[in-house]
């Protein structure tokens, strides 16, 4: 009867609801309505929340839920940079088909892809909470949830947390713990070492290209449940691609990353380069990937020569950049970089060599081998009686003379050359 009374007072007044909600603390400041800058978020929280409580007691309150719903998802997204999170979930699941033999597990595909997502996710969303002051100095990252106060700071990192905690742990329930201390170890190599990083010293570049380089090898122990030399090719593409296109990236958003006090290579190039033939030298490092994953039986022939060729192109926007260092030669470059990605790994799927091709191709190997031995020892075996019957012609005729030559060639030349009869 207590809780009944107490119920029907507080929604009488839902002011009194919303001192009691206030009062016990019940609830974190974790969100904010305002479009006040991140400075204000705090001051306005108390009002945003009574404005909230207010309309779930109006009839209209699944319709308020909703927007509210839809406003914390466009919020979550944003935070996620759900795009880059989706190619890096793209190059995880890559590896995981790589890395699996004549049958694809389906089920293990997709958990090893719903939480790379979730850690991507968590990884991206601790980035902008670290850099929430430079982000609202920069005109392409100022409209960010947290610079525009969308959301507010404490709720933001709740998200990046939870959703983190999540991912690994479904990588390690539904896949293996190497799967699971990768994704861990690289969500704390992004958002603890290169998003500090990036403030302090132009290699932050080369730290992001090793975080870009390990969900694909992710995928590949969550398969094959080990790491091996043949997972190593689409993590060194990754590494060597990021180069490239970030330089170029770099180069057309000088003026940006100034503004958000970074530093980039870019940044202390004024001639650009330098930019230029960093780029150009790691487009040079791609092209004997695609001979590599040939070799080692990851894939077959063909995509040796369609990496080639690709490469080669990326290469000549690189270098055309590198002769004429502007801004449409590095926007050229960049598209380059943007195309070369999903051809490479589609490349790799579609010629990969499953466990029977492996196996055939050794097979077909081991018969050249033999054949090649059998036909070596043929025509050693011709060679000998040739070579018999040459010394049988060559000692006629030569009585008493020992054949020095021959002794001097003996497995023992330190013995006294051996005598032997004369014909008769």
């Amino acid at each position: 009867m207590m809780l009944r009374k107490s119920s029907k007072l507080l929604l009488s007044n839902p002011n009194n609801y919303i001192s009691a909600f206030t009062s016990n603390s019940v609830v974190p400041r974790l969100f904010s309505h305002s479009q006040t800058p991140p400075s204000s978020i705090k001051l306005g929280f108390l009002n945003n929340v009574s404005d909230g409580i207010r309309a779930a007691a109006t009839p209209a309150s699944a319709f308020d839920l909703l927007s509210l719903g839809r406003h914390f998802g466009r919020c979550y997204w944003e935070l996620s940079k759900a795009r880059l999170s989706l190619l890096v979930v793209a190059t995880s699941g890559t590896g995981y088909v790589l890395g699996s033999g004549n049958a694809i597990d389906l089920a293990g595909l997709c958990w090893t892809c719903t939480g790379t997502m979730m850690v991507a996710a968590s990884a991206n969303s601790l980035n902008q909470v670290f850099e929430i002051s430079n982000d609202a100095k920069m005109k392409r990252t100022m409209l960010r949830p947290l610079p525009s106060g969308r959301i507010s700071i404490p709720h933001a990192a709740t998200w990046a947390t939870s959703v983190g905690l999540a991912g690994t742990a479904l990588l390690a329930y539904n896949t293996n713990m190497l799967t699971a201390g990768l994704a861990a170890s690289n969500l704390f190599l992004y958002a603890f070492v290169y998003t500090p990083l990036k403030q302090i010293h132009p290699i932050n570049t080369w730290v992001g290209a090793v975080v870009g380089a390990i969900p694909p090898l992710l995928g590949w122990t969550a398969a094959s449940g080990q790491i091996s030399l043949n997972g190593m090719i689409l993590p060194a593409a990754l590494y060597f691609w990021q180069i490239p296109h970030f330089m170029a990236l770099a180069y057309l958003c000088r003026q940006d990353y100034a503004a958000g006090g970074y530093r980039m290579l870019s940044l202390a190039d004024d001639s650009g380069q330098r930019t230029a033939s960093v780029a150009l030298r790691n487009c040079l490092y791609l092209i004997p990937l695609g001979f590599l994953a040939c070799d080692w039986g990851v894939t077959s022939g063909w995509f040796c020569l369609e990496s080639s060729l690709i490469t080669l192109a990326m290469s000549a926007a690189a270098f055309s950049f590198y002769k004429d260092r502007t801004t449409q030669k590095a926007r050229k470059m960049f598209h380059a970089s943007l195309l070369y990605l999903p051809v490479f790994m589609s490349g790799l799927m579609v010629h990969r060599l499953t466990t029977d091709n492996q196996q055939c191709l050794v097979e077909d190997n081991t018969k050249r081998i033999v054949e090649l031995s059998s036909s070596s020892e043929t025509i050693a075996e011709g060679s000998g009686n040739y070579k018999r019957k040459s010394v049988r012609h060559s000692t006629v005729g030569r009585h008493g003379r020992p054949p020095v030559a021959y002794a001097s060639v003996a497995p023992f030349p330190f013995l006294p050359a051996p005598s032997y009869a004369t014909t008769p």
